[in-house]
Order: C-alpha cells, then sequence, then structure tokens
C-alpha cells in the first residue's frame, strides 16, 4: 500500500488526533526551545496515519493470554511515559519527611509541588524510573542510568523565587552519600571523622557504601527562601536581617524553649494539643538523658538549676523539659497554666555545632550567624583579602556547582589551572531556613542552593497524616486536606 493511499484510508478522527498531537508538539518546542522535540510529529504521524510500524499488532492475536498481557503492557507503558512527562514538567508529589517547617508544614503532609512556579528543569539525568527519587523501590539500587548527563537547562514559569517562599529543591550536599547514614551529609561525617572522608570512605561496615548523585537525583528537600542572590544574610539574637534591615520571622516559626514547672509532669494530652510530637517531648533528666514520660522526673539539682539560671520556689527546685519547640501562641497558652512556673527559650554556645562554611572557625551559632553573602549571577568576587574565609565560603559555589578545576595553596588561588585574583558567578543563589529554626538542618548547616537545583513550589497538600494517632484514632488530619501549601510568613 502507497503512502498516499494509507493517507486516504485514514478516518477523520485519526486526522483530528494527528492534528491535535502536532499543534501540542511545536507549542512544546517552542516552550522548551528544543527543535527536537518536533521529531515526535513523525512518530505521531506514523501512529495515526502512515501505520508503517504495526504499533497495536497484538491486538490482532487469536490468543487470548497474549492479547490481555499486552493490553495491561500497553496501559502500563502508557501510564510510565505519562507520569514521567507529568512529573518532569508539570507537577510532583512530596511529602514532609521532618520537622524542619513546623507548624507551617507538618510531618506527614503530602504535597503537590508546581515545576511551573519558577520553571520546570529539563532533565539533567534523562534516563531514569518514573517516581523514584534515586531508589529503585522494592528492588532497590539505583532508578537512574548516569548516562547521558545533559546541560542544566530551566523553561519559562510563572515567575521567580521571592523572599518567604516555600521551595522544594535537591539537596546540594546530596552529591556524595554514605548508604548507611543518608541523614547526615557525607561532608559533615567527614568533618567528624578523626581521618575524614578517606576514613569514612574506609569504613563501611559503619557508612556503607559511597556513591555520587547527579544533581536531579539528590534528595529532596523543602525550607523557606530567606535570602535572595546578591543580599547579605546575618541573623542576631534569632532575628534575620537583610542587608542591614530586620525581617520578621514567619509568624508560626518555632526555637527550643525550656518549660519549668513546679514538679508536675506535662501530660501528653497537653503536648497533642498543642501540636507537639511525641518525639519532640520526651522529658530529660538534667545530664540529657531521655525518660519515658510514664516516669516521675527527678528532682533538678541545684548545679543545673545555676547552669540554665533557674530559681527555685520556696526550696521546690521544680521539674524541667529540654528542648521543647514552641512558637510564640503556644508559649502564650503554656504559661497560662498554673504549673508552669517559666518558659525560657534556649541559646547554643559558639562552638558546640558545626554551621557553613566548615572549613573555617567562624563561631557562628545558629541563633548569631554571619553576615554572609549569597552569590549572584554575573557579579564577582575578589581574592585580595580574607582568603580563608572565601575559600572555605564560595569554594563549592565555584567547584562543584559551576564545575570548574579550584585548588586553593601557598596563600594563591587557582582556577582551571591558572592563578586567579577573581571570579564572576554564572548561577543564583539561595539562603533557605526552616521555620522550626532550632530543628533545621538549612542553609546555616550545608551552605547555598544553587538555581539548577531548584525544584519547584508547593501549591497543595492532598493528604496529611499523623504519624503519633492510629488510623481510626485522628491519623488523617481532615483539616488540612486540599488547603493552599503557600504558607505566607
Amino acid at each position: 500500500m502507497t503512502l498516499k493511499e494509507r493517507f486516504g484510508q485514514a478516518s477523520g478522527r485519526q486526522w483530528l488526533w494527528f492534528v491535535v498531537w502536532t499543534i501540542l508538539t511545536i507549542l512544546f518546542s517552542f516552550w522548551s526551545q528544543s527543535p527536537w522535540v518536533l521529531l515526535f510529529i513523525l512518530l505521531f504521524l506514523d501512529i495515526y496515519i502512515s501505520k508503517f510500524i504495526p504499533w497495536g499488532f497484538w491486538k490482532n492475536s487469536k490468543n487470548d493470554l497474549f492479547r490481555k498481557t499486552m493490553e495491561w503492557v500497553d496501559a502500563i507503558v502508557f501510564a510510565l511515559i505519562a507520569v514521567y512527562f507529568i512529573n518532569t514538567f508539570f507537577f510532583q508529589n512530596y511529602q514532609i519527611p521532618t520537622s524542619s517547617l513546623e507548624k507551617s508544614l507538618l510531618v506527614g503532609d503530602f504535597l503537590a509541588v508546581s515545576k511551573l512556579s519558577y520553571g520546570p528543569r529539563a532533565p539533567i539525568t534523562p534516563l531514569s524510573f518514573p517516581l523514584a527519587q534515586h531508589t529503585m523501590p522494592v528492588t532497590g539500587g539505583k532508578s537512574y542510568i548516569e548516562k547521558p548527563q545533559w546541560k542544566y537547562n530551566r523553561l519559562k514559569g510563572f515567575g521567580k523565587i521571592k523572599r518567604n517562599d516555600i521551595v522544594v529543591f535537591n539537596f546540594p550536599v546530596g552529591d556524595t552519600v554514605a548508604l548507611n547514614q543518608q541523614g547526615i551529609d557525607f561532608y559533615l561525617l567527614s568533618k567528624l571523622h578523626p581521618n575524614g572522608s578517606e576514613g569514612v570512605r574506609a569504613d563501611k561496615r559503619t557508612y556503607g557504601d559511597i556513591v555520587y548523585r547527579p544533581v536531579d537525583r539528590r534528595e529532596n528537600y523543602v525550607k523557606r527562601c530567606i535570602g535572595l542572590p546578591g543580599e547579605t544574610i546575618e541573623l542576631k539574637n534569632d532575628s534575620v536581617f537583610i542587608d542591614g534591615n530586620y525581617i520578621p520571622n514567619p509568624r508560626l516559626s518555632q526555637h527550643n524553649y525550656m518549660i519549668h514547672t513546679d514538679g508536675t509532669i506535662i501530660s501528653s494530652d497537653v503536648f497533642s494539643k498543642l501540636g507537639i510530637n511525641i518525639a519532640d517531648y520526651n522529658t530529660q533528666n538534667s545530664y540529657g538523658q531521655i525518660v519515658s514520660r510514664s516516669q516521675d522526673l527527678a528532682d533538678v539539682d541545684s548545679l543545673s538549676m545555676s547552669i540554665f539560671n533557674l530559681k527555685p520556689r520556696n526550696g521546690n527546685n521544680g521539674r524541667v523539659y529540654f528542648g521543647i519547640p514552641l512558637t510564640n501562641d503556644m508559649i502564650e497558652e503554656l504559661e497560662s497554666k498554673p504549673f508552669v512556673w517559666e518558659i525560657i527559650k534556649e541559646r547554643e554556645l559558639p562552638g558546640t555545632s558545626y554551621y557553613f562554611p566548615l572549613d573555617y572557625n567562624t563561631q557562628w551559632t545558629r541563633d548569631n550567624y554571619g553576615p554572609l553573602w549569597i552569590p549572584k549571577k554575573g557579579e564577582t568576587i575578589t581574592f585580595d583579602s580574607n582568603l580563608d574565609y572565601k575559600v572555605a565560603t564560595y569554594e563549592r559555589c565555584i567547584k562543584n556547582y559551576e564545575g570548574n578545576d579550584f585548588a586553593y595553596r601557598d596563600g594563591k588561588v587557582f582556577i582551571n589551572g591558572e592563578e586567579s585574583d577573581s571570579y564572576t558567578f554564572k548561577y543564583d543563589y539561595y539562603f533557605m531556613m526552616g521555620d522550626n529554626r532550632h530543628n533545621s538542618a538549612d542553609s546555616r548547616s550545608w551552605g547555598f542552593v544553587p538555581e539548577d537545583h531548584i525544584v519547584g513550589q508547593p501549591q497543595l497538600i492532598w493528604l496529611s497524616l499523623e504519624k503519633d494517632r492510629a488510623w481510626f484514632k485522628g491519623k488523617i488530619r481532615w483539616n488540612r486536606l486540599f488547603r493552599s501549601a503557600k504558607v505566607s510568613a
């Protein structure tokens, strides 16, 4: 049969579908700025009109089992392709795994994340299994093939990241992962190990295999954008300042507090009504040991009272709960309880924890941090002073994120083998923080988020599950279903 005859036999419905898919392909080609997409028109031409390739050969089979099996295969393949396309360019599901954004977003919230808000990122690792970020479900192992790796390209979206936007992004320091301890980034593990990264790599029993993950296959994180490209951020006593101007904390932000009672053990019902998870209100004795909620907490000794500047009343030292995350509204409610003596915000001493940049002793804390300049595309830093600090702060941007060879020796900076006295950034960077300010591993811990790591913006909470409750005892948070996930500051 000639091509003309094949065209003549095509029905009006087939031509309609071909025209629809052709128009959509042309529009997508313009949007993605990729003329190669137009090759799909030839595919649709053959599927609907010319039919040189017998795509539905199995439909005419007399073997019922084969025909039924192929029907399932056809449906599954189509579904996987559709899911891959939707996840890549439009929407992606994301579940809140940690309490870093409480009480704005809660552990157990399932979010619909819009890729269109900031423009979808074209696949960097195109050969991957749909719905699996980096590990295959059930079977384990990588859910992607590392090659080919395409260059970063972002399609046009509805807008740009603004201050206080809640953003989903790939974990910047998740490029290297110790499989047995994925909850801690590899660079912090290396900092804590006496033999550095080599010690971590050598101890496979403790840390497991060390693997590399491409940008778009790194773990997804969600935080609030506090600092924008080109700005200088600083925290003073928990307050954020951008370019010297005070930025109010988000309305539902939390900090850790000590709750000093008259000896009363706060019941689980009180904590539950406040929205505090079980893991957050396990009491501790004065030596930091966790005490079960069902046990009495020993009286706080005089030494601990002195260390934490607590005041006894009528010879009674009372009882203390440490590290309880509270919002301002929760503090007011607790202070109204007759058994609560005082609520004191916890402070962190300099040098007790590691903060970015890890390789420079800034003595910064989670409450007093910076000032720190956030790199911006097209802006330049000079290597003429304070070199140790600048190298520690911006080396990862220049080397890991922007793909340059970087070396620092004998007080000189070498980029791509040549001595350099300046560098101009190719990407925009962002400073992300959690609303749960004392329980958030964020940019204060691991640094900047490059623009090529941005995934999208949460739009909708389509399901919310309370981890501490059974299915028929309040497991589903019905009042959060189908609420906007764009929680304002």
